[in-house]
């Protein structure tokens, strides 16, 4: 009589495939998904915060050096003013004054543009920026102003949130009205993420009598300081 030989055994595989797989071997891999899950986030989120200091600073920038351009290409006096409050910059174009001027009154300013900065960054100052006429970017304020213009060539008190761009290229203050005659004013201007530390920063300066526009971005080595960008 034929010896019936038993049936072949299964290999591992074979019983892990048709077992599927175990509770903590799907716990083990669920804690890699979130672990690795909560890296990105993160990661993201950093990266999401320094685009919105990036693009509040790019915004304010080219603010400034647009219309400064348009002030000279066009030959008009071209007003900005600066809102802390609702991080928010207003650009009025002023019409000039009639030839021959007989009411001496100035035409009615007319908006051009209005930027709104990103929710989570503002116009402020921190504890911890510098405060020294050294220190601060230009050498403009003291750092306790986050839109601080008013500086002229020979002092002044600053603590102005309006500038006016001249024909020439020039910055003055609004005292002249249409006739353009007000004071050169210089200045600078804070915009920071209070979420973060002080370093998620930059300051932009004016300069009066050319308009010059130049940024900065505060460092931590032997800082805080202010470094030109």
């Amino acid at each position: 009589m034929k010896k019936r030989l038993p049936p072949p055994r299964k290999s591992f595989m074979t019983l892990r495939k048709n077992r599927g797989y175990s509770l903590l071997e799907m716990m083990i891999v669920l804690a890699v998904i979130i672990i690795l899950s909560s890296f990105a986030v993160f990661r993201m989120q950093t990266v999401l915060n320094q685009a919105h200091l990036d693009t509040a600073y790019d915004t304010t920038l080219s603010t400034l050096r647009n219309t400064r351009n348009l002030a000279i290409a066009q030959s008009y006096q071209y007003i900005v003013t600066f809102n802390p409050g609702a991080g928010t910059i207003q650009v009025l174009w002023q019409p000039p004054m009639p030839s021959p001027p007989a009411a001496q009154v100035c035409p009615a300013t007319q908006v051009a543009h209005t930027y709104t900065l990103p929710g989570d960054i503002t116009y402020g100052v921190r504890a911890g920026f510098p405060t020294a006429a050294a220190s601060v970017p230009d050498g403009f304020g003291t750092g306790a102003a986050p839109v601080d213009f008013g500086y002229l060539t020979n002092g002044g008190g600053g603590g102005s949130a309006t500038v006016v761009f001249m024909p020439d290229g020039s910055i003055r203050d609004n005292s002249g009205g249409c006739a353009g005659l007000g004071n050169y004013s210089s200045g600078v201007i804070y915009l920071t993420r209070a979420a973060d530390t002080i370093y998620a920063s930059r300051a932009i300066t004016v300069w009066g009598t050319t308009g010059r526009v130049r940024g900065w971005q505060l460092t931590q080595p032997g800082g805080p300081i202010w470094v030109q960008q």
